[in-house]
């Protein structure tokens, strides 16, 4: 049974990160009791007060699993020292996971974790997930096409719990006895879908600040890491830079053209066309995307919502905003 361990589990792609979890849950249930679990969002919850909780034991539970969730943000170098500590003496009955969305967090935390214990969990490459959604829908007992995967992977965010839960959604609407096929992925898809990046994307090339507002909220609200939104942003815009790029061209474009960047389904290249009218260039948005993500892992969680709506509000309107530093609004 695994006790007193610490582990650093990095990277955007959410899935395989959550089956990683998934199966330090079963080494330390180990066929007896479940360990009490316990979360907690750095930002919210200072260090001394984790630290703290860490140490102190339960009385209710033999073993421990505790959470620290957004651990990119743990700067303050008085607090690191109390997390540091714990790291290199973590208590016997207690397993802790450090978890963010980024490729990596303050390097004194990362040396104090057994290099066995940490992982990077990188976006999936297209083979991988092409592979990935074909395998899925055939475990289940159905097939689908390969124009059906491609709308898949268009609408759906890049990690493979967002595929997983889009994918599931999909399948009451879907026969078995045919091959599934793009239109009718993407007929039950727009029926089905969450609110994620890349509907917010939607809305931003539709130049409609209120719902893009609504839409970051809801995802906010339902815990989404700003980090995670970013990351959804930044895919839409690099593939807007394909998207910009081919159209520029002056050669002539097909169907095929536009599959070869992704982009096989009408109702995507839709928001893309629309995109493209009001951003000229991907560029300054994608500047844009890297700047309030080094304010964000700066400001704290205390500004966060403010931050994210005036990012919203700047790449919507390309304007600048009365009391709003220069500096953290680069111009379009």
């Amino acid at each position: 049974m695994v006790k007193g361990r610490c582990y650093l589990f990095l990277g955007p792609e959410i899935g395989e990160k959550q089956e990683a979890i998934e199966e330090l849950r079963r080494n330390l249930t180990d066929g007896g009791e479940a360990p009490e679990e316990i979360s907690f969002y750095a930002g919210e919850t200072s260090l001394p007060e984790i630290v703290s909780a860490l140490r102190n034991g339960s009385l209710f539970a033999g073993k421990r699993l505790f959470f620290i969730k957004n651990a990119e943000v743990c700067k303050k170098k008085e607090d690191l020292e109390f997390l540091h500590a714990y790291l290199k003496a973590p208590r016997d009955d207690t397993t802790l996971v450090l978890l963010s969305d980024a490729g990596s967090i303050d390097k004194q935390l990362e040396r104090a974790v057994d290099g066995a214990n940490k992982r990077i969990f990188w976006e999936l490459f297209e083979d991988r997930k092409i592979a990935w959604v074909d395998s899925f829908f055939r475990r289940q007992g159905y097939t689908i096409r390969e124009d059906g995967i491609e709308v898949i992977l268009e609408l759906v965010e890049n990690n493979t719990d967002a595929l997983r839960r889009e994918c599931s959604r999909l399948m009451p609407f879907l026969g078995k006895d045919k091959p599934i096929t793009g239109e009718e992925v993407e007929k039950w898809l727009s029926h089905t879908r969450e609110e994620s990046s890349f509907t917010l994307f939607s809305r931003i090339a539709a130049g409609d600040l209120s719902k893009s507002l609504e839409i970051l909220h809801t995802l906010l609200d339902a815990r989404e890491s700003p980090q995670a939104i970013f990351a959804g942003l930044a895919w839409c815009f690099r593939k807007l830079r394909d998207y910009l790029n081919l159209v520029n061209s002056g050669s002539y474009i097909d169907e095929f053209e536009f599959k070869k960047i992704g982009l096989a389904s009408a109702r995507v290249r839709k928001d893309y066309s629309l995109a493209a009218r009001r951003y000229p260039s991907a560029d300054p948005a994608i500047a844009l995307l890297a700047e309030f993500d080094i304010l964000l892992r700066s400001a704290g969680s205390a500004l966060e919502r403010i931050l994210l709506d005036l990012f919203i509000y700047r790449l919507i309107t390309g304007s600048e905003r009365s009391g709003v530093p220069r500096k953290c609004f680069p111009s379009f």
